[in-house]
C-alpha cells in the first residue's frame, strides 16, 4: 500500500474508499482554526496581565487572525481550485503551525498580533480547501450526511476551545494555547497526504484551465479586508479618520469588484449567483446565525468568568452543552431537510437561535448557570438544524471545477457574520454596561476617574473593585498596628468605609453587567428574528431541480448546463445521473464516453422546456407569496 496517497479523485472509477477517514482529517483541520478564536476568549486575562495589553492592543490580539483570514478566503480558495486543493490543505496547514509557533515565542503585543495574523493567512487556505475536498471526494448521495459532520464540528469547536486553553492554562501560560495547535497541525498534515486524495478543477475540452482571474481576486481582498477593519476600528475605537476611510474603500472596493467580475469571462465569483433565492438566502442564514452566535459567545463567557466567578476550565466545561446540542441538532436536520424541505428546517434553526437569545434577556444579577443552560442547548439545536443545509445548498450552486469558490463563499459569510456579531453585540454591550453602571454608582464617592476605569470593561471594573478593597485591607491591617487609640479608631471607620464601597462596586459591576447582558441580547433577537423573516421569505419553498439557473458569466461552466460541444454536454450528463447514483466522477465519465448520444437524449428528455420552468416557477412563486 503506498504511504502518500497520489491518485487524483477525479480518475477514479469509483467512489474513494477511504473518504470517511479522509473527512476525519477534513474536520481535523477545521477544528484547529474554529478552536483558535474560541480558545483566546479565555486566556484573554492571562495575556492582559502578562504582555501589559490595553483594551486596543486586545482588540487586534484577537482580530488579527480575522481580518486576513476573511480577506483572502475567496482568491485562496480559487488558486486551489486550479492548482492543488489538497496541496492548499497541506500549505494552509504547514503555515498555520509556524504562525503558531510564532505566537508561543511571542513576548510583546506586536510579536503576538503578528503571530495571529499569520495564523489567518493559513486559516484562509485551510478553509475553503476542506470544503472543497469534501465536495469532491464524496458521491452527490453521501455529501449532505458529510457536511453535516463537517458543520458539527464546526460547533464542537466553538465549545472545545475554552475547554481546551482552560486545561491548559491550569498548569501552564497563556503561550500554550498557541503551541498546542502546533501537534495538531502535523497530524493532520500527514492525514492529508496518507489519506486526503488529491484534487483540482478540470481542464475544459481543449485541455487547458481558464486563468485565474487575480484583478477580481485582489478586488475581493481590498473590499473584504477594508469592510472587516471598518466593523472592528468603529464600534471599538470611534468613527475616525481610519474607520471611515475603510469604509470608503470597502464600498469602491466592493463596487469594482461587481463591475469587474460581471464584464470578466472567468470570474473569480460570478456575482450573477446571488440573484438566486436558494443561494442568496443560505448566505443570509450563514452570516445572521454567526453575528448571533459569535456575539453570544463573547458575552457569554465574560459572564462565566466574571461575573460567575468560573476559572478559565470551568468556563470552558459549562460551554459544552452547546456542542452537545450543535450534533443532536446536526442529527435530526438529516432527517428534516429530505422531508420537509430546507426552507422549514433552516428556517425553524433560526426560529431556535432568536428564542435562545430571547431567553439571554431573562439575565439579572441574581442569574446562576443554570439559567444559561437552557439558552445554550437552545442555540446548539438551532445551529445544527440551520447550518448544515445552508453549507450543502451553497456548495450545491457551484460546478465541481469551483468548489474551493463554494467553500469560500461560505466562510467568507460566516466571517462576515461572526464579525459583525462581535463588533455590533460588543459594542453595544459596552455602551448599555456603561450606561448602567453610571447608574448604579450615582451618589457615590467613588472618584470619577475609578470610574471612568471601571466603565471599560467588567474585568475593569471588578479591578477597581478590588484595588478599594486592597486600599481597606491596608488600612485595616495600619489601625491595628497603631498606638494612638484615636488614630487607630479614624483608620478602622476609613477602612469599613472602603471595604462597604468595595462590596458596593462589586455588585455594581456585577449587576450592570447582567443588565447590559440582557439588553445586548434582546437586541440581538431582534436582529435575528427580523433576519429570519426575509430568510424565509428568499428560500423556495422546495429546490427547483429544473428551474433555470442565473446565467453565468461567458465561458464559465455550470453544473449540468449543456455545452457547445457535444462529447462535453453527454459527459456531464452522464456525471450528473451518475452521481446521484453514488458513482464517481470517472465512472461517470465513462458512462458518458460509451453512449454520449443515448445519455444527452435521456437528459434532454426529462427536462421540462423553458416555458414550462418560466411557468412552474410563476406558479411556486404565486403560491409562496399567498403562503407567506
Amino acid at each position: 500500500m503506498r504511504l502518500v496517497m497520489n491518485e487524483p479523485v477525479e480518475r477514479m472509477e469509483r467512489p474513494y474508499a477511504r473518504r470517511w477517514w479522509a473527512l476525519l482529517v477534513l474536520c481535523l483541520s477545521l477544528l484547529i482554526i474554529v478552536m483558535a478564536n474560541t480558545a483566546l476568549t479565555v486566556a484573554a486575562p492571562d495575556m492582559i496581565r502578562d504582555l501589559d495589553l490595553s483594551s486596543a492592543d486586545l482588540q487586534w490580539v484577537i482580530d488579527g487572525y480575522t481580518v486576513p483570514y476573511a480577506a483572502l478566503m475567496l482568491l485562496l480558495g480559487v488558486i486551489g481550485d486550479r492548482r492543488s486543493r489538497r496541496g492548499a490543505l497541506v500549505l494552509g496547514l504547514a503555515v498555520f503551525g509556524g504562525g503558531a509557533v510564532f505566537g508561543y515565542l511571542a513576548d510583546s503585543a506586536t510579536t503576538v498580533i503578528a503571530a495571529r495574523a499569520v495564523m489567518g493567512v493559513g486559516a484562509a487556505l485551510i478553509m475553503p480547501a476542506t470544503l472543497s475536498l469534501l465536495a469532491a471526494t464524496f458521491p452527490r448521495a453521501e455529501r449532505t450526511r458529510a457536511i453535516t459532520l463537517w458543520t458539527a464540528t464546526a460547533g464542537l469547536a466553538i465549545a472545545a476551545g475554552p475547554v481546551v486553553a482552560g486545561a491548559l492554562l491550569r498548569d501552564h501560560g497563556w503561550s500554550s494555547t498557541f503551541l498546542i495547535n502546533v501537534p495538531i497541525a502535523a497530524v493532520a498534515i500527514v492525514g492529508a497526504l496518507v489519506l486526503v486524495p488529491p484534487s483540482k478543477a478540470a481542464a475544459g475540452p481543449d485541455g487547458t484551465r481558464a486563468r485565474i482571474d487575480y484583478v477580481g481576486g485582489l478586488l475581493s481582498v481590498l473590499w473584504t479586508g477594508s469592510l472587516i477593519y471598518m466593523i472592528i476600528e468603529g464600534p471599538h475605537f470611534g468613527w475616525g479618520t481610519k474607520a471611515v476611510t475603510a469604509a470608503v474603500v470597502a464600498g469602491a472596493g466592493l463596487i469594482a469588484f461587481v463591475l469587474w467580475e460581471l464584464r470578466h469571462p472567468h470570474p473569480v465569483l460570478d456575482v450573477r449567483r446571488f440573484a438566486d433565492r436558494r443561494f442568496a438566502g443560505s448566505n443570509l442564514a450563514v452570516a445572521l446565525f454567526f453575528l448571533a452566535v459569535f456575539g453570544a459567545f463573547y458575552y457569554l463567557t465574560q459572564h462565566l468568568q466574571f461575573v460567575l466567578r468560573y476559572d478559565a476550565l470551568e468556563t470552558g466545561v459549562r460551554m459544552l452543552p452547546l456542542a452537545g446540542a450543535v450534533f443532536v441538532g446536526s442529527a435530526v436536520t438529516g432527517f428534516l431537510t429530505p422531508r420537509i424541505g430546507m426552507k422549514w428546517t433552516v428556517g425553524a434553526g433560526m426560529v431556535g437561535g432568536t428564542t435562545a437569545l430571547a431567553l439571554l434577556t431573562r439575565v439579572d444579577a441574581a442569574s446562576t448557570y443554570g439559567d444559561f443552560v437552557p439558552p445554550l442547548i437552545v442555540l446548539g439545536l438551532a445551529i445544527g438544524l440551520a447550518l448544515s443545509p445552508c453549507t450543502d445548498a451553497i456548495m450545491g450552486a457551484f460546478p465541481e471545477s469551483q468548489l474551493g469558490v463554494g467553500g469560500a463563499v461560505n466562510d467568507t459569510s460566516l466571517e462576515l457574520g461572526g464579525s459583525l456579531g462581535i463588533a455590533i453585540l460588543g459594542s453595544l454591550l459596552s455602551t448599555s454596561y456603561d450606561h448602567h453602571l453610571a447608574d448604579a454608582t450615582r451618589g457615590s464617592k467613588l472618584p470619577s476617574d475609578a470610574l471612568s476605569t471601571a466603565q471599560d470593561s467588567v474585568g475593569a471594573g471588578y479591578a477597581v473593585a478590588q484595588g478599594i478593597a486592597d486600599k481597606a485591607h491596608r488600612l485595616a491591617a495600619q489601625a491595628a498596628h497603631t498606638t494612638d487609640p484615636h488614630q487607630a479608631a479614624q483608620l478602622k471607620a476609613q477602612a469599613q468605609a472602603l471595604a462597604a464601597g468595595a462590596r458596593q462596586m462589586t455588585d455594581a459591576v456585577g449587576s450592570s453587567f447582567a443588565d447590559a447582558v440582557a439588553h445586548t441580547s434582546l437586541i440581538g433577537a431582534a436582529i435575528l428574528g427580523l433576519g429570519t423573516l426575509v430568510v424565509i421569505l428568499l428560500l423556495p419553498r422546495r429546490n427547483r431541480t429544473a428551474a433555470k439557473p442565473p446565467t453565468p458569466a461567458a465561458g464559465t461552466p455550470v453544473a449540468g448546463e449543456a455545452s457547445a460541444e457535444a462529447g462535453e454536454a453527454s459527459a456531464e450528463a452522464g456525471e450528473k445521473s451518475a452521481e446521484v447514483e453514488g458513482m464517481s466522477a470517472g465512472e461517470a465519465k465513462s458512462a458518458a464516453e460509451e453512449k454520449p448520444v443515448e445519455v444527452e437524449q435521456s437528459t434532454e428528455a426529462e427536462q421540462p422546456t423553458e416555458a414550462e420552468q418560466e411557468e412552474k416557477g410563476e406558479q411556486e412563486e404565486l403560491a409562496d407569496s399567498k403562503a407567506s
